[in-house]
């Protein structure tokens, strides 16, 4: 047994690396082309395009994952199954729980490999993506988000900022304005904060502390205009999407939003989402198994592969289903994002038992 193991991680290591290279590549170059039409903006040059698409390169391979665990499974499975390969195996001896064993510790690692890209790799390097394309195409403007908030230099003003929201409008904004010599002129503080076009934005409570050479004065307003080149689609790129933090990240972020008495339904599920994924790839695996029963009246490797698409393709739009129908009616956090997984393992097995029976 541990030589069927060792001989069908090797046929099913090289496939899903295959089909990896294959997906990989053509997201890329789908990106390549898009950015290629934003070149010139600032000093967006082809380093900085190759940069950008280098770095978000390890959130299309977690993203991919299972997918291509998927059709790599069945495709050298089917070939083996297509030589004889597996009947030999089974006509050795080897049964269907000795099978789903060997795929399990096959898989194992691939669950590791998972987990590291989507907790470790792919976020920070999706944010260092965000900030890279945004320092090349804006010279007015520089963001950097610290614990105490996003900060944005525009111009002579210091800005702070607590919270940003999916709508881009800000919260708890505070606005540190300099003179010529950078002598302190103002504090400006707001609750809240709206883009309202033309480089304007609405500040709502509004706070504001003047100095000058007599001392200081305080003003309170209902609202004021406040003209800044700060915009939304530069907030856009620090406004962070709940499937691109990792699960630490959300789960101190759903701490930050329940403190503040605001919804965290969508973090909360999205949390979830990022614990149940890696499982998702062992899932693919033992979905692939049933595929060993391949005979060639059946069709096909082509034909095969095809049908591993599509289920993988389903899983992928089926999970994003739940977990928005989950946001958006308040259901549980955990059943939402984890469905969709229990309901393929159950096809997994389902299929099995069908094979075996046959």
């Amino acid at each position: 047994m541990r030589l069927l193991t060792r001989y069908l991680a090797k046929e099913i290591y090289f496939s899903i690396a295959l089909v990896f290279a294959v997906l990989v590549t053509l997201f890329a170059f789908m990106d390549l082309i898009q950015e290629l039409s934003d070149m010139g903006q600032g000093n967006y040059s082809l380093g900085h395009v190759l940069l950008y698409i280098g770095l978000i390169i390890p959130g299309y391979i977690y993203e991919l994952f299972p997918l291509a665990v998927l059709i790599g499974s069945i495709f050298a499975i089917v070939q083996m199954a297509s030589n004889s390969e597996m009947m030999v195996y089974r006509s050795s001896g080897a049964s269907l729980q000795q099978m789903v064993f060997a795929l399990t510790k096959i898989g194992f690692p691939l669950m590791v490999l998972c987990f590291v890209f989507g907790e470790f790799i792919a976020p920070p390097s999706y944010q260092l993506a965000q900030e890279v394309l945004m320092k090349a195409q804006n010279r007015g403007v520089l963001l950097k988000e610290f614990r105490s908030g996003v900060w944005a230099k525009d111009e002579r003003s210091f800005v702070n900022v607590k919270s940003v929201m999916p709508d881009t409008s800000m919260l708890d904004v505070s606005i540190y304005e300099f003179d010529e010599t950078y002598h302190l002129r103002s504090i400006t503080s707001a609750q809240r904060a709206a883009y309202v076009g033309n480089d304007q934005w609405m500040l709502e409570g509004v706070r504001q502390t003047r100095f000058n050479t007599q001392g200081s004065a305080v003003f309170n307003q209902a609202s004021l205009v406040w003209h800044s080149t700060l915009n939304p689609k530069l907030l856009n790129v620090l406004l962070r999407l709940p499937e691109k933090m990792s699960a630490r990240d959300l789960y101190q972020y759903t701490r930050h939003l329940s403190d503040n008495g605001q919804k965290t339904g969508r973090y909360e599920i999205a949390m979830w989402n990022k614990i149940a994924y890696p499982f998702a790839v062992l899932i693919m695996m033992l979905l692939a198994l049933p595929f060993a029963a391949y005979h060639r009246r059946e069709g096909g490797i082509s034909s095969k592969v095809f049908v591993g698409i599509l289920l993988g393709l389903s899983y992928h739009f089926g999970g994003k289903l739940f977990s928005n129908l989950g946001a958006l009616n308040d259901w549980w956090p955990m059943p939402s994002a984890t469905a969709i997984s229990w309901v393929y393992l159950a096809v997994a097995f389902v299929l099995m038992w069908r094979t075996e029976r046959r």
